[in-house]
């Protein structure tokens, strides 16, 4: 359990760490504003990150052209409060004493900026849900 003065840290997870994951941690540190330490990941991290993806991001105002997608590692996982992942399924290690949440989410692999839209609102979304939860006294 973290204490007050320590920020909870939030790692979220998808296949290729190039879209989903990517959006979804972009927005956390954007709509924390650095209060959640934020990491993201990848089973099996693509080249580059999704060029819909950044499109998409680009248009919320938030730029994520300079992300790499990295691998998942025991680590990332150990040293996270939380652990969100979006379709990895069973890549995950569980760790007891951590959250964990799935969130089904449409892949944006392969798609245009167009399809990536939704997906993207929806990120948003959530993650303005786990902030709540994170911090319950700022509702």
């Amino acid at each position: 359990m973290k204490t007050p003065a320590t920020k909870p840290s939030v790692l979220f997870v998808c296949v290729h760490n190039a879209g989903r994951s990517q959006m979804a941690a972009a927005y956390l540190r954007n709509l924390s504003a650095g209060q959640v330490e934020v990491r993201s990941a990848g089973s099996a991290p693509a080249d580059s990150v999704n060029p819909a993806a950044v499109a998409a991001m680009k248009e919320a105002g938030i730029d994520m052209s300079a992300e790499l997608p990295k691998i998942l590692t025991t680590e990332a996982i150990k040293e996270s409060d939380v652990v969100i992942t979006m379709g990895c399924g069973d890549t995950c290690p569980i760790f007891p004493g951590k959250r964990y949440e799935d969130w089904t989410l449409e892949d944006p692999a392969g798609q245009g900026v167009e399809a990536v839209r939704p997906i993207r609102d929806e990120i948003r979304r959530r993650v303005e849900l786990l902030i709540s939860e994170l911090f319950p006294a700022n509702r």
